[in-house]
């Protein structure tokens, strides 16, 4: 019997290879963070060695590190917006919308999502759901009186649950802290509440970010929404 999680590595790396094609010499692509990101990385740096001229903004340390070296040139600052954005997801649903942040890059990952003319997720197809929420939403909020902002999202119907990695709270590559945030209902009117919050810097909901989605399993590839 096929190892189950060895498939879904392998449709991780068909979704990540087809997002590939996207690349066009002399662009600045976006980088993204996890797993399904680590894939796509690998193969731009095997491009770039083989002579690919890119350059790429980063949305992690993580991802500045596998990029860097393997010699891909990362730049902090953009004239204009970025060609192309490439990044996996936790949850996408039938529009295209998406929840990111179990990595704890939300922050940086939706400065990048949003500043890409082309915004495309890449993943396997155990994270398309019918309706975003299956899973917590992550909420990366300020530490000053983060108990205060948690209680606000009490008041939203939220279960926050601060992240705890290794004994310790989680801290983000900004120093802030995730509140890993269970609701009933979970909508484009959530995501607005949630940033009238003071002390929320940013959620995993990403509502009409994404242009498309490339998805493998078990019968292949597919695309959802507009690559062009």
């Amino acid at each position: 019997m096929p190892n189950a999680n060895a498939e879904v590595e392998a449709h991780k790396q068909a979704a990540a290879e087809r997002a590939l094609e996207l690349v066009r010499p002399g662009t600045i692509v976006g980088l993204g963070t996890g797993s399904t990101a680590r894939y796509f990385i690998d193969g731009l740096i095997q491009r770039v060695q083989a002579g690919l001229s890119v350059r790429a903004v980063v949305t992690s340390l993580e991802t500045r590190r596998q990029a860097e070296a393997g010699g891909i040139e990362v730049v902090e600052q953009l004239d204009g917006s970025l060609d192309l954005a490439v990044d996996g997801a936790d949850e996408i649903d039938p529009a295209i919308n998406c929840l990111k942040g179990r990595g704890g890059a939300l922050l940086r990952e939706k400065i990048v999502a949003t500043a890409s003319r082309r915004f495309v997720l890449v993943a396997d197809e155990s994270k398309l759901v019918g309706r975003l929420g299956r899973g917590p939403v992550p909420i990366e909020v300020l530490p000053f009186l983060w108990q205060a902002t948690s209680h606000a999202i009490e008041s939203l119907g939220g279960r926050p649950e601060l992240r705890i990695v290794a004994g310790r709270p989680f801290r983000t590559d900004n120093q802030n802290l995730i509140l890993d945030t269970n609701f009933g209902t979970v909508d484009l009117a959530l995501g607005l509440a949630l940033h009238a919050i003071p002390g929320v810097l940013e959620h995993g909901l990403f509502f009409g970010i994404a242009r498309a989605a490339i998805v493998a399993g078990a019968s292949g590839t597919r695309i959802l929404g507009e690559l062009g």
